[in-house]
């Protein structure tokens, strides 16, 4: 497939966005990992504390290796926090932690954009590797057709990562509301959980235009070889 200038103009944007927002998470995480919770509370027990005043009981809070590598996991009911968060007492731990805690309490109250999204990892993993490639190689032999197939199972991971969204920015907003009428963080440090937290969902915005952006060029494509078929 030759050179196609118009590709950049279509994945850069996103890309830009995606690392404007993976500075501002880390840059806000760093600075906030070093303000102490006046509560004194590492992000485990922030996330405990949350999860019992919201009555959901059953959840396993573990440790994980990585960075930001925290996640609930819906089938086994586990939240999984970081090195950095788990045992760390500090404004950016409590507030990743009980975003977390957002995401088990979706799940215990039958949250139905968690459900969606659950429903679609099968069809988005298959789209993000076969979908892509189709559509690749479907402009590479000039096949419409296959790009359009090739569109279709990419979709999967276009819906997944737009549902995605509304499932983040809910658990977010679930934890700043806790945090606050739970007293887990003390007065005005909601204002230091709040950014570090709207910087991580800018990555989900990032990721989910990525996809459009990917998808839209593809298609687009596709209509300009059907043309001149």
């Amino acid at each position: 497939m030759p050179f196609d200038p118009v590709y950049f103009l279509f994945i850069i944007p996103p890309f830009i966005l995606s690392l404007f927002a993976s500075f501002r998470t880390k840059s806000n995480f760093k600075k906030y990992s070093k303000v102490r919770v006046s509560t004194g509370l590492t992000g485990a027990q922030a996330a405990a504390e949350m999860l019992r005043r919201s009555g959901v009981e059953g959840c396993k809070i573990v440790p994980t290796r990585g960075f930001l590598s925290d996640h609930y996991n819906p089938l086994t009911k586990t939240l999984a926090l970081s090195e950095s968060v788990y045992s760390t007492p500090s404004i950016a731990a409590v507030g990743v932690a009980c975003h977390e805690a957002g995401h088990a309490i979706q799940h215990a109250t039958k949250y139905k954009a968690l459900g969606l999204r659950s429903a679609l990892v099968p069809t988005a993993n298959i789209g993000s590797n076969i979908g892509y490639f189709a559509m690749l190689i479907g402009l590479f032999i000039a096949s419409s057709g296959l790009v359009l197939l090739g569109a279709v199972l990419f979709s999967a991971v276009v819906a997944f990562q737009l549902i995605t969204l509304p499932v983040e920015f809910d658990a977010s907003a679930r934890a700043k509301k806790a945090m606050v009428q739970f007293g887990i963080v003390g007065h005005g440090e909601e204002r230091g959980v709040a950014k570090v937290l709207n910087a991580a969902a800018l990555t989900y915005v990032a990721a989910a235009a990525s996809s459009l952006m990917t998808l839209l060029y593809f298609l687009m494509r596709a209509g300009l070889l059907g043309s001149r078929d």
